[in-house]
């Protein structure tokens, strides 16, 4: 293992997660939403229904990393830190939400842009103020509110999974109780997610469905930190492979096969030290930077572009598909864009002295 790996060090490996996952997710958007992706289908046919149906698997390597930067920024020797509960839930909100909420202004203002220019059932009616409101409580998931924007409903369920990580690292920091008993009682409510929360589709509004994948990045990195957690700690990654190996025998779900995949690749570049060394790449590092902004605009960006090419584009499948390759384009400038002008000045207000800070597992 790479010895003496500081909290601030970039880590190589999870920027390249972050920078393809999100790319992934920009195209399934543009593969699901919108009327280009039917021209392009013609062309293409396998490849636009891979996007459109398997690239949204992505979201499982979010979720373990994310939990896994959590447990790294919230109890990095794998005990909690000492800071009071609701702050650290503040300032978590401050640096998600500020952006995110900027970023639902972008996508009505694009929606109304947008539908000046074509009718099509991806665009959503004007909103109203509670449903604004509930967006920016991160409460539309759990009220049931009509989402503003695809994919925001992740920015909610990435809240909850971090509000509840740090309900149970509160819950052993109160009791005073040794780390081993944190990591048991995280793997005890990721069991209880895969073996039952996550096999209810009732559940998927909740980060108890959601936690089995970000459980494991966060004991992932719990067990492989450094020499003397791993001593330790392998058996418990281990019985946690078994555990979820079982689980997929009884259910199987491509979502946690993945999230599993996700975990070992972690701890293998944890402890072979390629986690902080490769890929040196100053453009996967820049997309990285840039994941979590264009995450939360590539939707109203590639809507206002599908909007234009349908109204002036006319029916060509050559045509279309060049609107489909400019609005990934355009997701990524814009992305760009509002991550130094708006990301940074906003999430500035949020943030901690210590580098260590967790992100936001598209960040």
């Amino acid at each position: 293992m790479k010895a003496g790996s500081g909290a601030g060090e970039r880590l190589m490996f999870i920027d390249l997660l972050k920078a393809v996952g999100s790319q992934l997710i920009v195209l399934h958007h543009l593969a699901f939403y919108g009327p280009m992706s039917d021209w392009t289908q013609r062309l293409v046919p396998d490849l636009v229904t891979w996007f459109s149906q398997d690239a949204r698997m992505a979201v499982q390597v979010f979720l373990v990393v994310a939990g896994f930067l959590a447990a790294r920024s919230l109890a990095p020797g794998g005990q909690p830190r000492q800071a009071p509960f609701m702050a650290q839930l503040g300032q978590r909100y401050v640096r998600v939400a500020l952006p995110y909420i900027a970023a639902l202004v972008v996508a009505i203002l694009c929606t109304e842009l947008a539908r000046r220019w074509m009718a099509h059932s991806s665009l959503s009616a004007p909103p109203g103020l509670w449903q604004f409101v509930s967006h920016a409580l991160l409460l539309h998931t759990l009220l049931g509110v009509e989402s503003l924007s695809a994919g925001v409903w992740y920015v909610a369920i990435d809240f909850q999974l971090y509000a509840l990580l740090l309900v149970l690292l509160w819950l052993t920091r109160r009791e005073r109780v040794p780390g081993v008993w944190l990591q048991a009682l995280v793997a005890l409510v990721v069991a209880a997610s895969l073996f039952h929360f996550n096999r209810e589709d009732d559940w998927d509004s909740w980060a108890l469905y959601f936690f089995g994948a970000y459980g494991l990045g966060a004991l992932t990195y719990w067990t492989t930190h450094n020499d003397a957690a791993w001593r330790h700690g392998r058996w418990l990654l281990a019985a946690l492979v078994a555990m979820t190996l079982v689980a997929l025998v009884i259910d199987f779900r491509e979502r946690i096969a993945l999230a599993l995949l996700v975990c070992l690749a972690l701890a293998s570049s944890v402890r072979q030290g390629w986690l902080w060394r490769w890929p040196r790449s100053s453009v996967v590092a820049y997309l990285s930077r840039i994941s979590y902004a264009v995450f939360l605009l590539n939707f109203p960006i590639a809507l206002v572009v599908n909007a234009w090419f349908t109204r002036y584009g006319g029916p060509d499948a050559e045509l279309q598909t060049g609107g489909v390759l400019l609005a990934w384009l355009a997701c990524n400038v814009a992305g760009a864009l509002f991550h130094h002008a708006v990301e940074q000045p906003l999430t500035r207000l949020g943030r901690r002295r210590d580098p260590a800070l967790g992100s936001f597992s598209v960040r």
